[in-house]
């Protein structure tokens, strides 16, 4: 099942008495998952992942453009077709105890979409029992409460309860973020897995690189509200055409001890944009050490630019990214950033 969203934004009013204070948590995002697909959703914390993934969700309603279900706007759908639209979406949340009721049993939390959904009593314990296999926990968990269940076996619940009504798409936001190492890999093995056996599609939000270069057959990476580019995986690690993206990957960990203490590191200072205003430039120029090193350009400042082609299936939102196809040039661009942070 493919899920499209189109030039999409969300925005929040947070003035008090009467006063407009505009929060664009969102602009103008657009991509698309195929059927099966893992697309990594990646960036700083308050880049907007969230809220993009509430707005999939229904959660959040947007201010402009679409989310579409197999070419269908899932917000403007009737009360009817929003439930039956909901049963091919779900979402596994970063903190599996904040979503679940503590006063409900792990087999009354993980069977409640089937009641709301008006499964029959019979066929909802079948259900229960099966999903419980499929994450692998004991059916002994069924009457068990959530602060009785470790953080892994919470999140192998939280998982249980998405796929209850056998959804086609998975939003999954920080699933993994708030577990230890040795159960994230568990984790996102039981992912990977259960993708495979249902040729699910994923929507995987994390700021952890690492993490999602492992599950991920695209990446977008976001900065204040807006796709600054979004490639095939190993595009977007070994060629990387955005400022933005060239020092995240500069800030992940390597295994190798001797390449990690040789490794140059793009630091980023400067001020960050308010998600309040929209200045009319790129959201980035004022932290961006690309427009440092090409003499503050103007164009930065007074032009926002657009996701443009940059190889196939590669899409940059940067004036100068074609700097990068210069393998001499990119190298000596990122060491003087490595050296010198940015000042704004």
């Amino acid at each position: 099942m493919t899920l499209q969203v189109e030039n999409l934004s969300v925005s929040f009013n947070g003035g008090r008495r009467g006063k407009k204070n505009i929060t664009r948590a969102v602009r103008n995002v657009s991509f698309e998952v195929r059927q099966g697909e893992t697309l990594g959703l990646v960036g700083e914390s308050g880049c907007g992942k969230s809220s993009l993934a509430r707005t999939l969700m229904l959660l959040n309603k947007p201010s402009a453009g679409r989310v579409l279900i197999e070419g269908e706007d899932i917000h403007k759908a009737t009360r009817t077709e929003r439930k039956r639209l909901r049963r091919n979406i779900q979402m596994v949340f970063q903190d599996p105890a904040g979503s679940m009721n503590p006063r409900m049993t792990i087999g009354s939390l993980i069977t409640e979409p089937l009641t709301v959904h008006g499964f029959p009593r019979a066929a909802r314990q079948a259900r229960l029992h099966a999903l419980l296999d499929d994450v692998g926990l004991p059916r002994s968990v069924e009457g068990r409460f959530p602060h009785e269940l470790s953080g892994g076996q919470l999140q192998r619940a939280s998982i249980a309860r998405a796929l209850a009504v056998e959804p086609k798409i998975l939003v999954a936001d920080e699933p993994v973020s708030a577990l230890d190492v040795s159960v994230q890999v568990q984790i996102i093995n039981l992912l990977m897995d259960l993708q495979k056996e249902r040729n699910l599609t994923y929507v995987f939000i994390s700021h952890d690189l690492a993490v999602v270069s492992q599950v991920s057959d695209r990446v977008a990476v976001m900065y204040l509200g807006e796709i600054v580019e979004i490639a095939a995986t190993d595009d977007i690690f070994d060629r990387s055409e955005h400022p933005y993206t060239r020092s995240l990957l500069s800030a992940v960990a390597v295994p190798d001890p001797a390449v990690e203490r040789t490794r140059e590191r793009i630091v980023l200072t400067g001020d960050i944009q308010s998600a309040a205003s929209s200045p009319g430039g790129c959201q980035f120029h004022t932290r961006c050490w690309l427009r440092q090193q090409l003499d503050n350009p103007d164009k930065c400042i007074t032009d926002s630019p657009t996701l443009q082609a940059g190889g196939e299936e590669h899409r940059v939102a940067c004036h100068f990214s074609d700097v990068f196809s210069d393998e001499a040039l990119r190298k000596r661009l990122i060491s003087q950033a490595s050296r010198q942070p940015v000042t704004g």
